[in-house]
């Protein structure tokens, strides 16, 4: 039965530096199997007790995707929703619609601007250091709305 598990963690790439972590915040809950967290963290963690502390190694393919050059572009700089400067690097979203895809300025070239849709940590193996603060059974109410709910429920019907 999928559990909702709270966890923290410290998120690490392959040369040792660090990403992101819940240190000093709040930790991490979620619900197994429901594509809240990426699928090999979420693998790995199933059946991991409550105050287990765990390096977890992800492979890209598990994690972000391996990078896919067919979402590399190049365009245009007059057909960009941006306004104002723009610098290789610079992440924006490619539409008003918010589940639009963000993209990466790869590069700039004269009028045209070479854009990457990847995510940002695509092809990159990851390095997961985390501690399981706590584990349970998921309620019927949390499997049926796909996500884990605190105290009160989350107000769904």
């Amino acid at each position: 039965m999928p559990r909702v598990v709270s966890f923290h963690y410290t998120l690490r790439d392959p040369s040792g530096r660090v990403l992101d972590s819940s240190a000093g915040g709040d930790a991490l809950t979620y619900l197994e199997g429901a594509g809240q967290i990426i699928d090999g963290l979420d693998e790995q963690l199933r059946d991991v007790a409550a105050g287990v502390k765990a390096r977890v190694q992800v492979p890209a393919v598990k994690a972000y995707g391996e990078r896919d050059p067919g979402q590399v572009h190049r365009v245009k700089r007059g057909m960009l929703p941006i306004e104002g400067n723009l610098s290789v690097g610079d992440q924006f979203q490619t539409d008003t619609d918010r589940f639009a895809p963000v993209v990466t300025v790869a590069a700039i070239e004269g009028d045209d601007v070479l854009l990457d849709a990847n995510h940002p940590l695509a092809g990159v193996d990851l390095t997961f250091d985390v501690e399981i603060v706590s584990a349970r059974a998921a309620s019927a109410e949390e499997l049926s709305h796909g996500h884990a709910h605190g105290a009160g429920g989350c107000g769904a019907e």
